[in-house]
């Protein structure tokens, strides 16, 4: 029996005439109201001229190559920025959650074994930098992203410490992004059944160990959505690189805007690049998470059950959950 039986009745000859109904009629209701609210005004106002197209869509027009070698840079520019923020971001962020699952089994940790005092030192040293981590973690998630860009830009030199633009945005996007991505992955790694950790432990791993080999691989998988979608969000926040003056693709907008005067034309355009952009990110992101089940489905259907201590050691070679 397929799963779409079991969650809910197979629609019959009627019901599927009755939505195929539905959908034309929706589709010819949207494009009418299409028609009407936007075309026809656009049209009565000049909009679709080629006097204001004609620079984004036609060879012929002088500005054509102008414009649209502004635009590249500015998309390059955009691409170049997501890419160093998003691997950046990945790299503390993984580093934060695994920081905060480890502090964590410290501050539940009695030391034994250590002189009394020294385990009190230590618990206490423990709490406290797990402390500090979450009071640093809801500071910067809690700050919006163009401030944190705005005091990294503005910060930094006042320290003696210069970057050119693009460093000062990266940096901005990846304190924000890094505290996002360690509390999704933080929270897929405590979501995870508590018996894995018991089962580990029980076969002499260490936490560190534990939240390597099995709870992090797993957290990366069962949260890929979610990673995605803040990727996504971190390429959008590229253009908040305005604010230091960074020729990101709005900012190129803006100033292509200022000469040509033809802001709904250049935005159309840029919406259409970033639309494209993202759509292959959440292609990527199926085409991963499809090819990281079926990895899992394959290797978790052996010719026989091997016992719990066989699963347990297959879980330390591989990664995979118990």
């Amino acid at each position: 029996m397929s799963q779409q039986s079991v969650l809910y009745d197979v629609p019959g000859p009627r019901q599927r005439r009755l939505t195929l109904i539905s959908s034309v009629a929706a589709t010819v209701l949207l494009l009418v109201g299409a028609y009407f609210l936007i075309y026809r005004p656009l049209d009565a106002k000049g909009q679709l001229s080629m006097e204001l197209w004609g620079p984004l869509i036609d060879p012929a027009n002088e500005n054509f190559s102008l414009v649209w070698d502004r635009i590249g840079l500015g998309f390059k520019n955009t691409l170049t920025a997501a890419a160093l923020a998003i691997v950046s971001s990945l790299v503390v962020g993984t580093l934060l959650a695994v920081l905060r699952i480890q502090l964590k089994s410290l501050t539940q940790r009695r030391f034994t074994g250590f002189a009394t005092p020294l385990a009190y030192l230590l618990r206490g040293l423990s709490v406290l930098l797990s402390a500090v981590t979450r009071v640093c973690v809801e500071v910067f998630r809690g700050l919006p992203v163009v401030i944190t860009i705005f005091f990294v830009a503005r910060g930094f030199p006042e320290f003696g410490v210069s970057f050119d633009n693009l460093w000062y945005l990266v940096i901005g996007l990846t304190i924000y992004n890094s505290v996002v991505i360690a509390e999704i992955l933080r929270s897929g790694m405590e979501g995870l059944p508590g018996g894995q950790a018991e089962a580990a432990a029980a076969i002499g791993l260490s936490p560190a160990q534990t939240t390597r080999m099995i709870l992090l691989p797993q957290a990366f998988r069962i949260m890929l959505p979610a990673l995605i979608s803040q990727l996504v969000v971190v390429l959008k926040d590229t253009s908040l690189g305005f604010i230091i003056s960074y020729e990101e693709t709005l900012n190129i907008g803006k100033q292509i805007i200022g000469v040509l005067g033809n802001p709904i034309q250049v935005y159309v355009v840029i919406a259409v690049l970033f639309i494209v952009v993202n759509y292959a990110l959440s292609k990527l992101a199926q085409y991963v998470q499809h090819r990281l089940s079926r990895g899992r489905k394959t290797a978790g259907t052996p010719a026989q059950n091997p016992p719990p201590a066989a699963l347990a050691a297959q879980s330390e070679s591989t990664g995979q959950g118990i």
